[in-house]
């Protein structure tokens, strides 16, 4: 039964039906952006750091209704304040890996409180993520955020300060 109904989809006919249908109403597949495809591929700073290590601020952020789960890891130069290294690892569809790799890209090298103006939609358009995929997006920024308030509170603790910095209050806005 699923052969004739492939073939039939194939030669442009409707399952149930004889008559052909025109080749505008043809179901294409579904097929994403080359920089999505480019980013699931060869995906950017995959890996992990040690999340003990005071520099490193650690984002596990996941979507409960389809199941991704990504963490995303930035090392942060204590004196100047700027990320210098970032990595992430996901678990999930392609439009998530590559929301994680896109996010570290555009980390790398910018200061903390400039990471935090990254926003989901900039992320889906760079990849062109389709409606039913921005979660994705979505989640890519919510690490980013995550990553900077886990950092900020080691430094917090490790100062003994309670007072929140200008970034520990951006991160929670």
């Amino acid at each position: 039964m699923l052969r004739l109904a492939a073939k039939r989809l194939l030669q442009g006919g409707r399952l149930g039906s004889n008559e052909a249908q025109s080749p505008a109403v043809l179901c294409l597949p579904r097929l994403y952006h080359e920089r999505v495809v480019d980013h699931y591929d060869n995906p950017r700073n995959v890996g992990s750091f040690d999340k003990q290590d005071p520099t490193v601020g650690t984002g596990l952020v996941g979507a409960p209704a389809c199941g991704d789960v990504m963490k995303l890891q930035i090392k942060v130069d204590d004196s100047t304040g700027k990320i210098v290294d970032a990595c992430f690892k996901t678990f999930g569809c392609g439009s998530a890996i590559a929301s994680s790799s896109v996010a570290t890209e555009w980390v790398k090298g910018k200061q903390m409180e400039e990471v935090l103006t990254i926003k989901n939609t900039e992320i889906a358009k760079h990849l062109s993520l389709p409606p039913v995929k921005l979660h994705c997006s979505m989640l890519a920024e919510d690490a980013i955020k995550a990553a900077v308030k886990d950092y900020q509170a080691k430094q917090t603790k490790s100062n003994g300060s309670t007072e929140a910095t200008p970034v520990e209050k951006a991160a929670n806005a």
